[in-house]
């Protein structure tokens, strides 16, 4: 599924006299509050769905596929999510 189909899908939940344009103001507005809450608390739960939380990756070598030069690949931030009760229930 991808974003259109996410908008086309909240759209038919939320009922006809919902346009597509409110039901992307709406997806917009929960992506955007996910953002946020990762950036500011480090982690957004769900409950009944999942977590995002923030992970460190550490410094590491690496090799550069092209050139086979062996290369640094610096430490960085990524987003976890793992699935709740619900959202395994639902698989």
């Amino acid at each position: 599924m991808n974003k259109a189909e996410l908008v086309a899908s909240v759209q038919k939940t939320l009922g006809g006299d919902t346009s597509k344009a409110a039901a992307e103001r709406a997806v917009d507005a929960v992506l955007e509050g996910v953002k946020k809450g990762i950036k500011k608390d480090k982690n957004v739960q769900l409950i009944g769905f999942g977590t995002f939380s923030v992970t460190k990756r550490a410094a590491r070598s690496g090799i550069n596929p092209q050139t086979k030069e062996k290369i640094r690949i610096k430490a960085s931030k990524s987003v976890k999510f793992k699935p709740g009760a619900g959202l395994k229930a639902a698989l």
